[in-house]
């Protein structure tokens, strides 16, 4: 048993963010992704806290792709001492070459803010997660690592990497570790894409293993038949529907590949005549300099023709400066605004919305995943009211959601893809999901593979691998980083927003100042009697 390689999940658990995962045979250690946890305030909290974990004992870390619920906290894992090689393939080390500096300049910039209206509140002071030094630092171990090819990670793992068909550059890991008289072999898919997507093929890897660890983050969704003609009608459709000669449509995106398939899609409307042509501004400097990137690689896209059309537009502009996306509150007539970040946590997206949620002239479209607990949840779930930097905001604008540009699989797909992979001779592991998504993966996997082996591990939980059923190893005398049942759930900080808001919607509904004595007095008691 000694000698069998142990799996510890340290992210994307019951939750889609945050993905690392520990693979540790033969002395040494290996991490699947380093991710930035998002979502409520308890999940973003681990992302200041230690590494459970020691980094300087790391030999290697393998990178699925740049998306930052998967690279975010590599430069702190650098500052915390890791030294070894990071594997990735090309187009993922180009893309977390601006990707995770922007992360870094975002924090430093919000940490700046959030410090100053400490000081006024006599609040301590708090230090960005990692600096922009760090995010160099940390592209500086990048190797870069072509598909099929395999290479040692640590003495006795070796790997190689599978196209994923999520984004420009996204893989699969295919590894291989000692473990008795033959190699334990383990697949991670990573973010796997969809049939259909615009710029990506289809993933790809190999069949027989004896571990596979995949993504649920749609486990229990199924899309129905996504076309790209269904897609561009959908989005056609839902422009339509927010033209207003005094109004926007805002698009919360991923800045990388999210929005670049959303400007192609809307110049190809644009040049067929299915929709009048208008402004589209890129209100993201990470998007601009992520779709450079794109240009470089375009050649070896599908439709990347298409996508270096749209770049050259007339109706398209990129803004860089503050002072350049400020200037989008003074614009006339009907435009669209494409900003970062897609689930309206961080970025220039969230100055749109104070400026527009409250107008019934704009409309909102989400177009991604939206985590629990944050800004783009709470609006996709029909928010009347929500709390941008304490201030309250009366949702009048309209909140639309197109799901037909997710980068992930939906549940069919997810389940044709683990059927490609077959047999699998061990556990299952379903991580990068919310509960329900990974409770519809698990019905849909229960005739490919026994229920006992569909296992949804717990954040930070370990197991040993064989080539049977992983065994989970308890460990009695470790503390949770968390309560594992508030992983993928708002939290307290959720809560105490919308208990402000409704006091505050009391508050306002009473007749006169003695109406609003009494609810006052009525919540004092609440308080004393609690």
């Amino acid at each position: 048993m000694s000698d069998q390689p142990v799996i510890t999940f340290h992210g994307a658990a019951e939750t889609v963010t945050g993905s690392c995962h520990m693979i540790e045979a033969g002395g040494h250690r290996v991490l699947i992704d380093c991710g930035m946890f998002q979502g409520s305030k308890t999940e973003k909290e681990l992302n200041y806290r230690a590494f459970p974990f020691d980094p300087r004992a790391i030999d290697a870390l393998i990178l699925t792709h740049a998306h930052i619920d998967h690279s975010g906290l590599v430069p702190k894992l650098v500052r915390d001492g890791f030294t070894g090689p990071i594997f990735a393939s090309a187009p993922t080390i180009d893309l977390c070459k601006v990707m995770l500096p922007d992360s870094a300049h975002i924090q430093e910039m919000e940490v700046e803010q959030l410090n100053r209206r400490n000081k006024r509140r006599g609040r301590q002071e708090v230090t960005p997660i990692y600096t922009l030094l760090d995010a160099v630092e940390a592209v500086k171990l990048m190797r870069p690592t072509r598909l099929a090819d395999w290479r040692e990670a640590a003495p006795g793992i070796r790997f190689r990497l599978w196209n994923a068909g999520h984004l420009l550059g996204s893989t699969s890991v295919e590894m291989e570790t000692a473990g008795g008289d033959r190699p334990v072999r383990i697949l991670f898919s990573g973010d796997l894409g969809p049939d259909n997507k615009l710029l990506q093929p289809n993933p790809e890897a190999p069949a027989g293993w004896d571990h596979v660890v995949m993504e649920s983050t749609y486990g229990d969704t199924d899309r129905l038949e996504v076309t790209e003609a269904r897609r561009r009608a959908e989005l056609r459709a839902e422009v339509q529907a927010a033209i207003n000669p005094d109004g926007v449509l805002l698009i919360p995106s991923f800045a990388v590949e999210r929005t670049q398939e959303l400007l192609a899609d809307l110049v190809h409307l644009f040049e067929t005549g299915q929709l009048p042509p208008c402004p589209v501004i890129i209100d993201s400097p990470l998007a601009n300099r992520a779709s450079q990137i794109f240009r470089a690689y375009a050649r070896t896209l599908d439709n990347g023709d298409l996508l270096l059309r749209a770049f050259a537009s007339p109706h398209v502009r990129f803004t860089e400066s503050v002072e350049q996306s400020m200037a989008l509150d003074q614009m006339h007539g009907f435009h669209i605004v494409i900003s970062a970040s897609g689930m309206c946590e961080a970025g220039r997206i969230r100055h749109r919305l104070r400026n527009w949620l409250w107008r019934s002239e704009a409309t909102v479209l989400l177009v991604g995943y939206q985590a629990a607990g944050t800004l783009g949840r709470l609006l996709a779930d029909g928010a009347p009211v929500v709390r941008m930097k304490g201030e309250q905001i009366e949702v009048r604008a309209r909140i639309r959601k197109l799901d037909l540009y997710s980068g992930h699989a939906d549940g069919p797909e997810l389940a044709a893809w683990l059927r490609k992979r077959l047999p699998v001779g061990g556990t299952v592991f379903m991580v990068h999901g919310e509960e329900m998504a990974i409770d519809g993966l698990r019905a849909r996997l229960a005739d490919s593979v026994p229920r006992e082996r569909l296992v949804d591990p717990r954040l930070d939980a370990s197991y040993r691998l064989g080539h049977a059923a992983a065994v989970e190893i308890v460990d009695t005398a470790r503390v949770p980083r968390i309560d594992p049942r508030q992983a993928g759930h708002t939290d307290w900080h959720n809560d105490f927003q919308s208990l402000l808001l409704d006091i505050q919607a009391e508050i306002g509904k009473a007749a006169d100042e003695k109406a609003r004595g009494k609810v006052i007095r009525r919540l004092r008691n609440a308080l004393a009697a609690g």
